[in-house]
């Protein structure tokens, strides 16, 4: 048994210079949306559904799913923060908007146990925070009505305007 133990260590031991020794980096980064950027993201989106005349929270989460900016209308409902959240984090989560996914879950395109992952809520008004290919984190919106389809979110409409008002300089950043 001691040599089994023995060999074994030996091997991990082996695999483990030799993953250190010639493949990847040992430290990874990644850009991250400035709390400035997400502060104006989240403002632009309030703003415009303000401006249509609901009121709602906004949440900004990072790449990671925790939450880097919030905003909420007197008016919102108490649900709201909740909700928005969940709906950033779930576009940031499986990488996809919600309104694809909820799209997905009803045309059968996903499994029915999605819906039942913790934290996730699969409908419109989750929008992923991508640029130069990489995910960067998700905004969420609730509180306004759903639209005339899924497809058609106010609370999705206002997230993607929200994005608009920082996406040429998330795009184009250094």
């Amino acid at each position: 048994m001691k040599k089994i133990l023995m060999l074994s260590l030996a091997v991990l031991l082996t695999g483990a210079h030799s993953v250190m020794a010639g493949a990847a980096k040992p430290l990874y980064t990644f850009r991250s949306l400035s709390v400035e950027t997400a502060l104006l993201a989240v403002n632009k989106a309030l703003q415009e559904c303000k401006r249509q005349g609901y009121s709602v929270a906004v949440a900004l989460v990072d790449r990671g799913g925790n939450l880097q900016a919030f905003a909420r209308d007197r008016f919102a409902g108490p649900h709201t923060p909740d909700t928005a959240f969940r709906k950033a984090w779930t576009a940031n989560s499986f990488r996809q908007d919600t309104t694809d996914l909820a799209e997905f879950l009803k045309n059968g395109r996903i499994p029915n146990q999605v819906q039942h992952n913790p934290g996730a809520l699969l409908v419109g008004g989750g929008v992923k925070i991508e640029a130069q290919g990489e995910i960067l984190g998700g905004i969420g919106v609730a509180g306004a009505p759903p639209g005339k389809s899924e497809r058609d979110s106010i609370d999705g409409r206002c997230a993607k305007a929200g994005l608009e008002a920082v996406r040429e300089a998330i795009e184009f950043a250094d």
